[in-house]
């Protein structure tokens, strides 16, 4: 199926320049329009690291004078979603669209998602109109074991063209791929920053006479954590202080080629990560395996409540910086709602063509955002925060809704013990005057939590939730949907 559209579009957008000459003049710079000539698109995906670990996101211990000046260039956003762990957010990223839509392969739900075949990809997006693609890092969308992957799922059969990295987390270890096949097992992990890096500027200066999309994911700083030797002990950050500093580095080295190359100009490039950090600190399974200064392998989320795998803020928003000189407006902040699902449609548009009309895409074009159009508002009316499957809030404009929950445990050992607690009844936040999620204003405004429960029942509605599957989420396989779900109902009627 998925096949059948890609050749579709590959039809109707055989000349690229077509589409190219039917772009929107917002996004149109007298240079692209010399060059009648879509801009490239560099997504740089950094793991676990926390809103509070940048210099131009406050932090004080580690210093990241590129990203810094890449925000002095560009926009900051301060309010930017991924979701809660890995696999969910790079689904995310990918199709557009909250995790539990997205189909999976053998309609298996499961914490890391094995990404169907049938969905499209921001690479298959880009295709038809002539973009080339590659990916360099972490993929972990075709499975989170590193000895059990599904190969027809690995980049070169989601419309990448060239793959170099790694299919899933370094939880241990990391075996190297180069397309579909593994180069190393057990490669040095302390030289993986640098050599994404090397592979992704190769591919920059290989593919400059045509628009590209380069996707870099990085596998730090997801613990396990290593450094190589020109940074090790150089941060005041420690050894995670010292990871991050070297991604920094490697950004620097990666701008410095787009100028270099003259790409400047022609290139949105986006810097961001697929969660919060990890809170090691209760961890038993960490703290065996790394020592008990576990908790020093995991960043900062201030000012924020929470970290990864929770949905209190630090889980889900995380630092994001937009660059694209002349374009995106240096040394500017937008505090509007976003997220990595945007990403999508918005290159879609800007590469002159569009997001699926095929399907529910969840993300938006958010053009106005970025280049700082006055006036400028959110088209996110409401950002939903799921726990694998199991909605837990909901945002819309300012304020903020948790769910009555118990604590999930299976999750709860990530999470300060003052942040993995039951919610008896919902609880309401006001992020512009609380951003650390202090203080329940829900008896102050019972209108306002009975407007975000619905929100909250649409939403189970439509993309599902833990106890029902949503009438728009996508499922391409026979066997049985959700079979997560079958499970919990069986149990429940033998308890009975």
């Amino acid at each position: 199926m998925k096949n059948l559209l890609v050749a579709m579009l590959l039809a109707a957008f055989v000349i690229p320049s077509v589409a190219w000459a039917q772009r929107d003049p917002i996004q149109t710079s007298s240079r692209v329009g010399a060059e009648d000539r879509p801009p490239n698109f560099v997504i740089i995906f950094a793991d676990d690291l926390g809103y509070g670990d940048l210099g131009c996101f406050g932090s004080t211990t580690i210093k990241t004078p590129n990203l810094d000046r890449m925000a002095a260039e560009g926009m900051r956003m301060t309010q930017f979603y991924a979701q809660t762990v890995c696999g969910p957010s790079r689904a995310a990223l990918m199709t557009g669209c909250y995790p539990l839509r997205v189909a999976i392969n053998q309609n298996k739900v499961e914490v890391h998602p094995e990404l169907h075949s049938d969905e499209i990809t921001i690479a298959e997006v880009l295709k038809p109109v002539g973009y080339t693609s590659a990916a360099f890092g972490k993929w972990d969308l075709a499975g989170h074991h590193g000895e059990r992957y599904v190969r027809s799922l690995l980049p070169l059969h989601q419309g990448f063209d060239e793959f170099f990295g790694t299919s899933t987390s370094n939880d241990s270890k990391v075996d190297l791929f180069r397309g579909d096949e593994v180069i190393e097992k057990r490669t040095d992990m302390r030289l993986l920053t640098q050599r994404y890096t090397d592979e992704a500027i190769d591919f920059i200066q290989r593919s400059k006479d045509r628009p590209f999309f380069v996707y870099l994911a990085h596998t730090m700083p997801h613990v396990k954590l290593a450094v190589s030797d020109a940074f090790k002990g150089k941060s005041d950050g420690g050894l995670y202080g010292d990871v991050v500093e070297e991604i920094d580095a490697n950004v620097g080295r990666l701008l410095e080629t787009l100028k270099t190359e003259g790409l400047d100009d022609d290139t949105y490039v986006v810097f961001t990560s697929d969660n919060g950090p990890w809170y090691l600190g209760r961890s038993k399974g960490h703290l065996n395996r790394i020592g008990k200064d576990a908790a020093s392998h995991g960043g900062s989320a201030a000012p924020l409540r929470g970290a990864k795998t929770s949905t209190w803020e630090g889980g889900l928003r995380v630092p994001c910086i937009f660059r694209a000189p002349g374009r995106i407006p240096a040394s500017t902040t937008c505090d509007e709602i976003a997220s990595t699902m945007d990403l999508l449609p918005t290159f879609a548009r800007l590469a002159g063509t569009t997001a699926p009309t095929d399907r529910v895409i969840d993300g938006h074009d958010i053009r106005d955002l970025i280049h700082g159009v006055a006036g400028a508002k959110s088209p996110t009316d409401a950002f939903f925060y799921y726990r694998r499957t199991r909605l837990e809030a909901v945002r819309s404009g300012k304020w903020k809704l948790h769910r009555a929950f118990p604590a999930d445990p299976q999750w709860s050992h990530y999470s300060k013990a003052e942040d993995a607690i039951d919610i008896t009844r919902p609880m309401l936040f006001d992020l512009e005057a609380d951003i650390a999620e202090t203080k329940d204003v829900a008896d102050q405004h019972p209108e306002v939590v009975a407007e975000l429960m619905k929100l909250i029942e649409q939403a189970r509605t439509d993309i599902g939730d833990h106890d029902r599957i949503g009438e728009n989420a996508r499922f391409f396989d026979p066997q049985p949907r959700r079979p997560d779900i079958n499970k919990s109902a069986a149990r429940k009627r033998n308890q009975k």
